[in-house]
């Protein structure tokens, strides 16, 4: 594994544990947020990995899925899109209020569980 894809996956690392940091401190928005994040991170690690070169600056997740070319579940790449609409409207919120009713803790954990299911099969195809 190069020593780039290592060092993305120590970051998604840290990410999806800040994640879950933030699931327990009762910021659900931001633990969506920081799963959002975690997957950029290890796909990203998979455009340097499988491609060999730096990942574009771009937080779509769906467009670095296409180009790392990584085969995921149907399920997963489904999760994925849903992830990537949410972290639109978290980043750039309308309301916080409405926001916050939108991602409860039951919505929150479900993410949180897709994501570090992603990022967990992600390090293993980049090994």
């Amino acid at each position: 594994m190069r020593d780039e894809t290592v060092e993305w996956i120590t970051q998604a690392e840290y990410d999806i544990d800040t994640a879950q940091a933030m699931f327990d401190a009762g910021r659900y928005i931001y633990s969506v947020f920081m799963s959002h994040l975690a997957i950029e991170k290890s796909l990203k690690a998979m455009v340097v990995e499988y491609l060999g070169e730096a990942p574009p600056k771009t937080h779509n997740l769906i467009y670095l899925l296409k180009l790392c070319k990584v085969e995921l579940s149907d399920s997963q790449v489904r999760f994925i899109a849903q992830l990537n609409t949410a972290a639109v409207a978290i980043r750039y919120p309308d309301e916080l209020k409405i926001l916050i009713e939108q991602y409860p803790s039951s919505i929150a954990e479900k993410y949180l569980e897709n994501a570090r299911e992603v990022v967990k099969c992600l390090k293993q195809k980049a090994n």
